[in-house]
């Protein structure tokens, strides 16, 4: 699909988001310091960029590039956890709905449209301050509040899918409904719901940083974007460098995560 496209914004956005990927999983290996290690002399505590410190440091003498690093690890891998869990149960949701169509179909998509009523921050905000916060927590709690996008999606594709002559040869071949949804329907959605996959990573990276922000995401000492940014605001007056770095990591990735999502969204409407 990529060999495909010219889009010079798909390949702008390649290229920032995959230096990203490549900082955070490979050049926290070979970081100087460790991200949670803390350090007792007072005159390292809240030391700006520096050839030692090329991020500065926090309140507690912490290597903010290294958090920064260990930071975007972790956001980057919730993320992704939360995009393919949501993927899976959209898509299966999505599809079962349409597959069945009729009454059952009504049902599943109104209970669809009653979750959908709720803000997606609001509903995270909620789960979290009832079932506590946490890595495993967050990762369960975004997936299962983010997934009827992809279902309604994967459902319009499916409906279009289920009149299909391919469709209607395996239905008139005796298979079942869970082999053509596998084999035949699901497979086909790919490319619908590729695009709206990148695009929604960016929204959860937006919403756990926002979480960890407020102290319902990823808990100390473990760093995220979210909570580093936390760290830096009471004191954005005397070390800069500590809400300044975290957010220009999750501005870039965001922005990088649009400019592929919405090349490849362009690029199927053109040539669909």
């Amino acid at each position: 699909m990529f060999s495909q496209i010219k889009n010079s914004s798909v390949r702008t956005g390649v290229f920032i988001f995959g230096a990203i990927l490549l900082a955070s999983f490979l050049g926290g290996r070979y970081a100087q310091y460790d991200p949670n290690l803390q350090s007792s002399p007072a005159e390292v505590h809240y030391q700006g960029p520096c050839k030692a410190h090329l991020f500065g440091t926090d309140q507690f003498g912490r290597d903010v590039f290294s958090r920064v690093l260990a930071g975007g690890r972790l956001s980057l891998t919730i993320s992704l956890c939360v995009v393919a869990l949501s993927l899976i149960i959209g898509s299966l949701y999505g599809a079962l709905s349409a597959y069945l169509g009729g009454v059952w179909d009504h049902l599943l998509m109104r209970f669809v449209d009653i979750l959908l009523s709720f803000p997606l921050v609001f509903l995270a905000i909620t789960c979290m301050a009832l079932f506590g916060a946490g890595v495993s927590y967050l990762i369960i709690v975004l997936a299962l509040t983010s997934w009827m996008d992809v279902a309604r999606l994967v459902r319009a594709e499916a409906l279009s899918l289920k009149s299909r002559p391919f469709v209607v040869r395996a239905k008139a071949s005796g298979l079942g409904p869970w082999t053509i949804l596998r084999h035949h329907i699901l497979p086909n959605t790919f490319a619908t719901i590729s695009a709206f996959a990148i695009l929604r990573m960016a929204d959860i990276i937006l919403i756990e940083s926002s979480l960890s922000f407020i102290g319902l995401g990823v808990q100390p000492p473990q760093a995220s974007w979210g909570s580093i940014l936390n760290d830096g605001w009471p004191v954005l007056a005397k070390a800069w460098w500590l809400s300044f770095f975290p957010g220009l990591a999750i501005v870039l990735s965001i922005m990088s995560l649009n400019l592929i999502g919405g090349g490849l969204k362009s690029h199927r409407e053109q040539y669909s």
